[in-house]
């Protein structure tokens, strides 16, 4: 441990302090020791945001060859243009640029996802210094009009303006958000050409790339600079012919542009080390290298990489030329990659037919468990009602029993007097046909005769129930009959309200045992009560 931390600091000591700073920020968003981080950022040429891709994303199979492609990428300028524009890196020679960067067009090199930086919060100086600068910023504008206008007019006065303007901070557009700023290229792109018939992409270069890696298909980027002069010409000549747009149509490709002046289209102009203008750039899906590890379970390759690269103003059949070549050489790998997707799809869509069945299957079997246990509980209750009124029933048959065996033994029943004594002549017929003829006094009661009615079954038995007295604790007897008369129909009541046999029964009379429906007697009960 001791050694690895002494040679880290030996390698920290000999950095520049722009290097520190790379490694300082590589270290804290990835969390990489020092000695793991520095061999990244040498790869990457020290360039943070190449470094944190490649560490995401996954190296190539050769770094070392990558770098050196990426040097080779880069146009070589003579000496004497290096001496008249070497401040100015975004303003190359025409012709001569784009035939430099042309030659490693069939380069492969990773495509890094760049998503635009948060814009910086704006600092509004207060109203006092505003007032107290006022005069010199107008002094300012005044003197710059005045310079811009006499070196129009005396042209040896341009490098003198250009070497001004070098010096000032580049300009940049208000930074807005990706989809904005999009909209806001595509519009100016149609006004100035009077091209609207690109399928121009409205979002973000991430936005982008994640769908052109999603459905598999190849990304178009293009880059421009409003400074340049090839710019109007490309747009129009170039971008605006009519067979190159029927190719962007057919060939389903995902366009994006933006320009250097947006802080989006800068950092995605840094990332693909784009040095001349314009610049357009074919991004698409590419087969793993044995060595590399950036692809995903199912052998989807899991990074993009750039597949052409071209600077500069060409004409409208020669970049034909140059994008069907890079379509045809990438062509095979790119349909092994859809089939793979559409292999990996369709078995997505039968799991998830299979699943979708296997949870129609579950609930289907989950409604008939829960029918099947609602009938079962059903079954369950109306046997438990069912026990529980039979064990009322016969609760009842033995409380009735036992209240009939202790009338007759009590000898509370009427008693039939003696032949040669005068009372009423009863004929009582029971529900089951059979017909009783039975003398009673006249005074005796209503009551009486219900109870013998209800006793007669039990007459001249002698018989007790070992729970008589539990059986009859707090039992009320009631009478499951009624007795009438059947002509004229009367009802006579059991009770203080019945009368006695002289009042409706003498010197002689009928009586039919009628049965009492239990709910009839429940209604009866109820209509006692009110």
């Amino acid at each position: 441990m001791a050694g690895s931390s002494s040679s880290a600091e030996a390698d920290i000591s000999h950095l520049t302090a722009p290097q520190r700073e790379a490694l300082q920020q590589f270290v804290s968003l990835t969390n990489q020791e020092a000695s793991a981080a520095i061999p990244i950022l040498q790869r990457s040429q020290w360039n943070v945001q190449i470094a944190i891709t490649k560490f995401f994303d996954g190296e190539s199979a050769d770094p070392v060859a990558e770098a050196i492609s990426a040097q080779a990428a880069r146009p070589v300028t003579s000496a004497s243009s290096s001496s008249t524009s070497g401040a100015q890196p975004h303003r190359p020679s025409r012709r001569s640029t784009a035939s430099s960067h042309n030659q490693n067009n069939s380069d492969i090199t990773p495509a890094p996802r760049i998503v635009p930086a948060p814009s910086a919060t704006i600092i509004r100086r207060s109203i006092l210094l505003s007032i107290l600068f006022f005069p010199f910023s107008v002094l300012y504008k005044i003197f710059s009009s005045g310079f811009s206008l006499f070196s129009i007019i005396f042209p040896f006065l341009r490098p003198l303006q250009r070497s001004f303007s070098q010096g000032a901070a580049p300009s940049r557009r208000a930074t807005t958000n990706p989809r904005d700023t999009a909209a806001r290229f595509i519009r100016e792109f149609e006004e100035s050409t009077g091209v609207k018939d690109l399928p121009w992409f409205e979002g973000g270069y991430a936005q982008a790339m994640d769908l052109a890696k999603k459905e598999v298909r190849i990304m178009m980027v293009i880059l421009q600079s409003e400074e340049h002069d090839d710019t109007h010409v490309f747009n129009k000549e170039t971008l605006g012919n009519q067979d190159v747009v029927s190719w962007v149509r057919e060939q389903n490709i995902v366009l994006w542009g933006g320009s250097v002046s947006d802080s989006e289209g800068y950092q995605v102009s840094a990332s693909l080390s784009t040095t001349a203008f314009p610049f357009l750039a074919l991004i698409s899906l590419t087969p793993p290298s044995p060595t590399a590890s950036s692809t995903s379970p199912g052998g989807i390759p899991t990074t993009m990489s750039t597949i052409l690269r071209v600077s500069g103003l060409l004409p409208p059949q020669t970049l034909l030329q140059k994008l069907n070549n890079a379509l045809a050489a990438h062509a095979d790998a790119l349909s092994r990659i859809r089939a793979v997707r559409e292999s990996q799809l369709a078995d997505r869509q039968i799991r998830e037919q299979q699943n979708s069945a296997y949870q129609a299957s579950l609930a289907r079997d989950r409604e008939r468990a829960r029918l099947r246990r609602e009938e079962e509980e059903r079954q369950r209750k109306a046997e438990e009602e069912a026990r529980r009124r039979e064990q009322e029933a016969a609760l009842a048959q033995r409380r009735k029993l036992a209240w009939r065996r202790r009338k007759v033994r009590s000898g509370l029943l009427p008693v039939e007097p003696a032949p040669e004594v005068k009372a009423a002549r009863v004929s009582i017929r029971f529900p089951d046909g059979e017909r009783v003829t039975r003398r009673f006094e006249k005074d005796t009661k209503m009551e009486d005769v219900y109870a013998w009615v209800e006793c007669k079954s039990v007459l001249g038995e002698d018989s007790m129930d070992e729970e008589e007295d539990k059986l009859l604790e707090g039992y009320t007897h009631q009478y499951g009959f009624r007795l009438v008369n059947p002509w004229p129909r009367k009802v006579y009541e059991a009770g203080e309200t019945g009368g006695t046999v002289g009042d409706g029964l003498w010197p002689s009379g009928n009586l039919i045992v009628e049965e009492v429906e239990e709910d009839e007697g429940e209604e009866e009960g109820e209509a006692q009560v009110v």
